[in-house]
């Protein structure tokens, strides 16, 4: 098929990246917060984890309902109905007296936190095929990029003195709450619904049974999109929790290089990711780009315990950071492209699904590797990745819609 001349992404997708990037503003900022407002509430940490884990947990069952829901009676109304859920939750956070509400925040804005999976359906909605990974990739720098703007603005909310009622990290989720809420008007005033509606608003016992979508790896056509977004995002949020005590103890750092390292992380992600991608896609298939980037990943997990110093440090996470940019915006592509229209939302919702169940276990499977050691986890999601990145390569297929982006002889 002659590859469309129109590559120019439309006006709509510009405006949903934008919702993106707020809403991972909106999320970030609770990130650096959540554990130390935790302990004002006199718990432990083991249930300041469970925190973490409800959110995470409540995300993995509700998201590929939502995402079903979109493909039933449009996407901006879930759209919106999931922000909202996340201004009410942060709002709900910033002003509980007492911990058990804290926990009933977390839980619903998991609940409703599945607005990315309906966002990039949208993505899939207003661009062609040629278009895709592109739009992927931009939609996901997007994201990163909120992620480094995220701490910073948290850390701003508690220098604001607090509102009567508040204490200085209850501003932070006050902070996410309006920022979520800007994301909530841009999105009801300025994005038209993008999805034609089929069928009536329905929902049945079964989208609700974790076993329907445990089920969904035995797919023919997504099974093992789904099982390698799992083992990908299991793999690397070991990294995410392990990184941070290694970090801190056997590097020797404190908590301000700890928040520099992450900023800087994030804009090596982001410009990897908006400047690298189009043009790798241009010239290797999606499945060869992503087998390449998981096993160049594996390695440096490997590399970094080998070499326990803030030099080797720094050098290996500058290139972690920007070969960690691809895999999961190359796994939503070639879910995408392998998925009909009317599916894109139940589909996309399912993958994120996946990846919100392997971060609600990678760290705390982290938190029992770090036991042994330290340096101990590095090791084992490496050779962990290495054999994801192996996986992978069973995703090619004659049939791929990005076959033709084959690579050159």
């Amino acid at each position: 098929m002659t590859p469309s001349p129109n590559t120019r992404l439309p006006w709509r997708f510009w405006i949903v990246a934008l919702v993106a990037f707020i809403n991972a503003v909106s999320f970030t900022i609770v990130i650096p917060i959540l554990y130390p407002y935790a302990k004002q509430f006199g718990l432990s940490d083991f249930q300041a984890s469970l925190l973490t884990t409800a959110y995470a947990a409540s995300q993995f069952v509700a998201t590929p309902i939502l995402g079903r829901l979109s493909d039933q009676v449009g996407r901006k109304p879930l759209l919106v109905l999931s922000l909202l859920g996340t201004v009410l939750a942060n709002g709900v956070a910033s002003l509980t007296p007492v911990p058990w509400l804290l926990f009933v925040a977390r839980i619903l804005d998991g609940v409703t936190g599945g607005n990315n999976a309906i966002a990039q359906a949208v993505v899939s909605d207003i661009t062609d095929p040629e278009q895709r990974t592109k739009a992927f990739g931009i939609f996901g720098a997007m994201f990163r990029l909120g992620f480094v703007a995220g701490p910073p603005l948290a850390y701003v909310a508690q220098q604001v003195p607090p509102l009567p009622g508040l204490s200085s990290l209850g501003m932070g989720f006050l902070m996410a709450a309006a920022i979520a809420l800007l994301a909530t008007v841009l999105c009801l005033f300025f994005l038209p619904e993008t999805h034609h509606r089929r069928g009536q608003f329905r929902l049945t016992g079964a989208d609700f049974k974790i076993g329907t979508i445990l089920r969904s790896v035995t797919h023919p056509h997504y099974g093992r999109i789904f099982v390698l977004t799992f083992m990908s995002g299991f793999t690397f949020t070991i990294f995410t929790f392990a990184f941070q005590p290694f970090f801190l103890t056997v590097l020797g750092q404190d908590a301000r290089s700890l928040a520099l390292m992450f900023a800087a992380f994030g804009i090596i992600g982001f410009v990897a990711q908006v400047f690298g991608l189009d043009p790798l896609r241009r010239r290797f298939s999606l499945v060869h780009i992503l087998a390449f980037m998981l096993a160049a990943r594996g390695l440096l997990f490997l590399l970094i315990p080998t070499f326990p110093t803030m030099v080797a440090f720094t050098l290996i996470t500058i290139v972690f950071s920007a070969v960690n940019s691809f895999p999961f915006p190359l796994i939503e592509s070639i879910l995408s492209l392998r998925t009909s229209a009317q599916e894109q939302g139940q589909q996309l919702g399912t993958n994120a699904a996946f990846l919100s169940l392997s971060n609600a276990l990678g760290p705390a499977t982290a938190g029992l590797l770090v036991s042994f050691g330290y340096r101990f986890p590095f090791w084992v999601t490496g050779v962990l990745t290495l054999g994801v990145a192996a996986f992978s390569l069973t995703l090619e297929s004659p049939q791929e819609p990005g076959s033709k982006n084959s690579p050159a002889s």
